[in-house]
């Protein structure tokens, strides 16, 4: 098997059309796993993110869930439409944590194709992508924009054998 066919056919730079939004198939119940598990490997020593009892002697119930694992699970469900293709994540910028996040949340994602430019290099092109995370109630609780080096079609693909 050629390592290509291990990815999509259709998100090579050459697909992406500017202003086309995506819906990606995939949602992710947010658990105390990743939330608590990454909170403390980044050494987020905001106990809202891992104390229970403290918050639940504060009063408000939940555990919120670091915005870093809110904005990195809305890049992992976009990342098989948007970027398997991708040589290299050029940038993540204008994080925006809109509402917070809970343990017990699902998050689905969006994404939108902002702009499309020739890279330094002929067998790839920069794609800039706005992505949009929404809870289960059709909430908007992160936007995130992310620019990525991807293959083009004509250098990468192949035909089918």
């Amino acid at each position: 098997m050629k390592m290509e066919a291990l990815t999509g056919n259709d998100n090579y730079f050459e697909d992406f059309e500017v202003g086309t939004v995506l819906r990606h198939s995939r949602g992710k119940t947010v658990t105390n796993l990743e939330n608590v598990l990454f909170t403390n490997m980044v050494l987020n020593t905001a106990q809202g993110h891992f104390n229970e009892h403290l918050v639940a002697i504060r009063g408000s119930g939940h555990i919120v869930v670091y915005g870093g694992v809110t904005f990195s699970m809305i890049l992992g469900l976009s990342t098989q439409d948007c970027c398997e293709n991708a040589l290299a994540e050029l940038g993540l910028d204008n994080v925006q944590l809109k509402k917070p996040v809970t343990h017990g949340d699902t998050l689905y994602a969006y994404s939108e194709i902002l702009e499309k430019s020739d890279a330094d290099r002929e067998d790839a092109g920069i794609v800039r992508f706005r992505h949009y995370g929404y809870n289960q109630r059709e909430e908007l609780v992160v936007q995130v924009e992310r620019t990525a080096l991807i293959k083009r079609r004509t250098h990468w693909a192949t035909a089918p054998e």
